[in-house]
């Protein structure tokens, strides 16, 4: 059986999706490296527990954040 996804839920996933590709641009990454990085080092989790105010920021502002944020588990740019 189909579940509809919520539009909340949506936008989420259009938030994070469109992150990992701001992310790969600015660190001149290929999309699938950029996924693979902010996967190892907390990055997708940081966007999906903190979307509510993630989202309302700018997006220079949460390509900082993740920076900071996976720096602190280990990643290195």
């Amino acid at each position: 059986m189909f579940r509809v996804m919520s539009q909340k839920l949506l936008w989420k996933i259009q938030y994070i999706n469109l992150c990992i590709n701001e992310f790969a641009r600015k660190y001149r990454l290929t999309l699938q490296m950029a996924y693979n990085y902010l996967n190892a080092y907390k990055g997708l989790s940081f966007l999906d527990e903190c979307y509510e105010a993630e989202h309302t920021d700018s997006l220079m502002n949460t390509m900082d954040n993740l920076k900071m944020i996976c720096g602190r588990n280990g990643g290195s740019l």
